[in-house]
């Protein structure tokens, strides 16, 4: 199975061709733009060094959430048009899932940790033996007080990433994943995508995504 990963849930904008045995192609940005701008352009990037077109692919792969609301959108838009145009199906997978397979490598815990506002953090706990990724916690936000106080308590080693990273690793004493795997990837969307399997497929309609908080625009509505 070759899979598109689509990644525009924070800074970096990235795009990968996959298949279980490797990457094909990958690219990622720093977005100074609009990942409006410069995504699909990136897309047609990893498409080319991949000798591919989207008619080969057997199917598409994006981040739901969390993250940032237009970037979400912008994402999930993208491969819903590539799954409604192609007419095959794609998986959403969880922003902090994929941030856990950036790590699959490592042997216990992972606390990937993405910066909410003030003192909050989106965070989830996996566990890995090297080779397979379990997920121990659901997804939430939290202070990262108590996320840094659930942490201390656990038994074993432990790698943080995340764009919160360096800021939870005030709180407390823990390994933070060197840069390269600091942030999202969408290679490791993939990888996600197929650790799940089949069940992570569905119509292109049933894509969303998961903010985990209410928008700005709902927040003026329930004033």
């Amino acid at each position: 199975m070759i899979l598109l990963g689509i990644e525009t849930s924070g800074k970096t904008a990235s795009a990968a061709v996959c298949n279980q045995d490797g990457i094909i192609s990958q690219t990622s940005v720093l977005a100074n733009r609009t990942h409006s701008q410069i995504i699909m352009p990136i897309v047609k990037d990893v498409l080319r060094n991949a000798g591919l077109t989207l008619d080969a692919l057997d199917g598409f792969t994006v981040s739901v959430g969390p993250g940032s609301y237009t970037g979400l959108r912008i994402g999930i838009a993208a491969v819903k048009a590539f799954g409604y145009a192609l007419e095959k199906k794609c998986a959403g997978i969880s922003t902090l899932e994929s941030l856990a397979y950036n790590l699959a490598g490592v042997t216990g815990y992972i606390r990937p940790v993405m910066k909410a506002r003030g003192e909050l953090a989106y965070t989830a706990l996996f566990e890995s033996d090297g080779k397979k990724i379990l997920r121990i916690s659901n997804d939430e936000i939290r202070p990262l007080t108590d996320i840094a106080e659930e942490t201390a308590a656990l038994d074993g080693s432990v790698m943080i990433n995340g764009d919160g990273a360096e800021l939870f690793a005030e709180y407390a004493e823990v390994l933070t994943a060197p840069p390269q795997l600091r942030l999202q990837l969408a290679s490791s969307l993939c990888y996600a995508c197929f650790a799940k399997g089949d069940a992570a497929f569905a119509e292109p309609c049933c894509l969303n995504a998961d903010y985990m908080e209410a928008t700005k625009a709902e927040k003026e509505l329930a004033q």
